[in-house]
């Protein structure tokens, strides 16, 4: 971390998100990985380390950071165990709506809870029929008097078995396509809310991810983001730019994790008689990941500090970065596990499980695929704009 580019808030911050992350949550990565259980000890060690919010105004409750003070957080949890640092990071997704929709009165309702620890909140916006294409879902929204009833089902809600608030996403306009979707902030325990199937995962396997089913659902009309219809869409699109950088730092931790794991291993494993890091060929697989996680890690941080500087063409660079990183989380826990040899396919050692959790974040919130459709499409874009030129920076 190169001292100059950072304050002196955020140097602190990540100093002590890795000290808690080590301390706390490595010691029982492996436990809540095998049991599929939920860290309850870790949640209250991160609530009362005072690192809930960090991407939270202090005006509602959070420490003022951004999505750059985010991602340095989520590196560090995730250096030490993916699923956790998803754990962490999918509370800023479910807040996310309610920062760049809600009305004051909301952000003053439900954002307080979340900065302190006191409530975690997720995030409902995919369908069984409606993943990538969220704006074909088919959750129903209806006005009936003073409430609202909503009536469908929410897939991959990651977290939503322990999280107090939910942000929903539901048609209040049938017919309208994008234009008739609208977001609500549902609280658990609310009529006709069920957390329904738990899935059983490959990685980030102690952080829950969920059916929702929503049944007659009663929401009451001031939990309307921002108090009109019709908006969702619009929000969940800018909550997901907001949130991506924060997948690329989890694949940034876990990447430099298991290179911090391989390290040590190929430093100690002796063959020929010698260690095997002194074979050219391991030397230049461990440069190149060192390299291209460090290039990630650059991007990640660049956009997110975009991100908090206020700019509103972000898509693009958003996508660029939660490409790159969550390939390279991909590429370089692979490489790790060849370089355990045996005892990489084995669950005694721990490199195996960065490799699971790292595929998801090459999935969710936006598949690679997708990302390089918005990257491209960006691209096209400007190139019209300006002639054919394109623009010389992001």
């Amino acid at each position: 971390m190169i001292e100059a580019l950072y304050t002196k808030k955020q140097i602190e911050l990540q100093q002590r998100a890795r000290a808690l992350a080590e301390q706390v949550m490595r010691p029982v990565a492996a436990k809540h990985d095998v049991e599929q259980s939920f860290p309850w000890e870790v949640q209250a060690a991160i609530r009362d380390a005072g690192l809930y919010g960090v991407w939270i105004p202090e005006q509602y409750g959070g420490m003022g950071g951004g999505v750059l003070d985010l991602c340095l957080v989520v590196e560090e949890f995730s250096r030490a165990c993916g699923g956790m640092g998803v754990a962490y990071a999918v509370n800023a997704l479910g807040s996310f709506p309610i920062l760049v929709g809600g009305t004051d009165e909301q952000k003053q309702r439900w954002l307080p809870r979340v900065a302190s620890g006191e409530a975690m909140i997720s995030f409902g916006l995919s369908e069984k029929a409606a993943g990538t294409d969220a704006g074909s879902m088919i959750t129903r929204a209806e006005k009936v008097g003073n409430r609202y009833l909503i009536n469908g089902e929410k897939k991959w809600n990651t977290g939503g078995s322990v999280a107090s608030l939910n942000t929903i996403f539901a048609v209040t306009a049938p017919g309208r396509g994008a234009r008739g979707i609208s977001g609500f902030v549902v609280e658990k325990g609310s009529p006709g809310y069920r957390v329904g199937k738990h899935e059983d995962k490959m990685g980030i396997r102690c952080v829950p991810v969920v059916e929702l089913h929503l049944e007659n659902c009663e929401v009451p009309p001031e939990n309307l983001l921002g108090g009109a219809e019709g908006h969702g869409f619009k929000h969940a699109m800018q909550t997901l730019d907001r949130a991506r950088p924060g997948v690329a730092a989890q694949a940034v931790g876990l990447a430099q994790g298991a290179l911090d794991l391989a390290m040590q291993y190929t430093h100690e494993r002796q063959q020929f008689g010698q260690t095997i890091d002194s074979f050219q060929g391991v030397q230049w697989m461990l440069a190149d990941m060192a390299t291209q996680i460090e290039a990630a890690r650059q991007l990640v941080h660049h956009a997110a500090r975009t991100i908090d500087s206020g700019h509103k063409q972000i898509s693009k660079l958003s996508a660029m970065c939660k490409l790159m990183a969550t390939d390279t989380a991909m590429k370089v826990t692979t490489d790790c596990v060849q370089l355990f040899g045996g005892y990489g396919f084995c669950k005694d050692f721990p490199i195996e499980k960065y490799m699971r959790d790292a595929k998801i974040t090459q999935i969710y919130e936006g598949t690679n695929q997708v990302q390089r459709l918005v990257i491209a499409r960006s691209l096209l874009r400007e190139a019209a704009s300006s002639g054919g030129g394109g623009e010389a920076t992001s």
